[in-house]
């Protein structure tokens, strides 16, 4: 999840982007903005990683703990 003007937002994308690749998982990404059940949900909590429905971290996100969560879903 993430916000149009969220510098972090962009940071942690592209951040986390190769791990997703390595992992063979699908990389979508939602602009709360665009969604006011999101923007309601998420306000700007943002950047949030949902992986499975659930959220997985918000903020900050540990490259290798993100590849192991992946490995298991």
């Amino acid at each position: 999840m993430v916000r149009t003007t969220c510098g972090s937002c962009e940071r942690v994308r592209e951040q986390i982007r190769p791990v997703v690749a390595a992992a063979g998982a699908e990389f979508q990404v939602r602009n709360v903005d665009e969604d006011a059940e999101l923007a309601m949900e998420y306000g700007d909590r943002v950047p949030v990683v949902v992986i499975d429905g659930e959220e997985f971290a918000c903020w900050e996100v540990d490259n290798d703990e993100l590849a192991a969560e992946l490995a298991v879903s």
